[in-house]
């Protein structure tokens, strides 16, 4: 059985097959956020199910797909839809873009994702920018073996998120009068929603928005030496105990829908400027 850097060799090679773009940022993105592709000059466009070892989502407003071209004059690797530890995969198979995206040569990663708001001054549709988070998910993809040609056995997670592009974008968004802010993300495995008392607990211990991904790829990301930055987008208030209002995922892909034009703003400004100058 192949080990998993001989599969992640094995991916990376079939991708090199099709294109010979050398992406310097890779995206991936979450519920909502798929309209961000489309903004992507295209080079490459290729199915998750023809990947070698990749997954292939199970979400229907998750496209499938991994993309190589440029976005505001930066190459990328974008994945439109990801992978959930809810949908039955495995952490390691949620994690394997990261590290294919390391092994093709990204400098930098950007996560996507559509979260709940628990911070009270947060509304839907507010742009959350990640600068730290607590994970609650149930298990963790470095278990195992390691091999140190992927990363360290313990990696320390201090100075996990990229402050310096947070600080880029919230200036940006006070430019342009988008409601944004700095915030804590924690993860769970879902799929339900959290219960008020659940919500309640997850305020009391310092979190800002509450949601089932991002946390898995940003620690392997770190394992990797790979920067991070993170942007969440808030999809509902997360419940109170006198909520009465139950959330769809209709209700999610909405709000962030609206609130995508705003994301895609900053995120395309951010690019443009890193592809002017070393991302260092």
């Amino acid at each position: 059985m192949n080990t998993l850097y001989e599969q992640i060799q094995q991916a990376v090679a079939y991708i090199r097959t099709r294109t010979s773009l050398q992406p310097r940022f890779g995206l991936i993105l979450g519920t909502g956020l798929g309209d961000l592709a489309d903004e992507i000059v295209p080079d490459q466009v290729i199915p998750y199910a023809d990947i070698p070892h990749f997954a292939v989502s199970t979400v229907a407003s998750h496209a499938g797909k991994l993309i190589l071209g440029h976005l505001a004059g930066m190459p990328v690797v974008c994945m439109a839809g990801r992978f959930h530890y809810y949908e039955g995969y495995s952490m390691q198979q949620i994690t394997f873009p990261v590290r294919v995206m390391k092994f093709l040569g990204v400098e930098r990663l950007m996560i996507s994702n559509a979260s709940g708001g628990l911070n009270p001054e947060y509304q839907a549709g507010d742009l959350v920018f990640v600068k730290d988070h607590i994970n609650w998910q149930p298990d963790n993809p470095l278990r195992g073996m390691n091999d140190e040609r992927l990363g360290p056995r313990f990696p320390d997670m201090l100075h996990v998120y990229d402050r310096r592009l947070n600080a880029r974008a919230l200036a940006l968004a006070a430019q342009w009068g988008i409601r944004a802010h700095e915030g804590v993300y924690l993860a769970l495995s879902g799929p339900n929603l959290e219960t008020p008392a659940e919500c309640h607990f997850m305020q009391l211990i310092g979190a800002d928005v509450v949601g089932m991904s991002t946390v898995p790829e940003v620690i392997v990301a770190k394992h990797s030496s790979l920067p991070v930055w993170v942007v969440s987008v808030v999809a509902n208030q997360g419940h109170t105990p006198l909520s009465t209002q139950e959330t769809s995922l209709e209700d999610v892909v909405a709000a962030v829908c609206e609130a995508a034009p705003r994301l895609r703003r900053i995120v395309t400004q951010v690019l443009s400027e890193c592809a002017a100058v070393a991302l260092g």
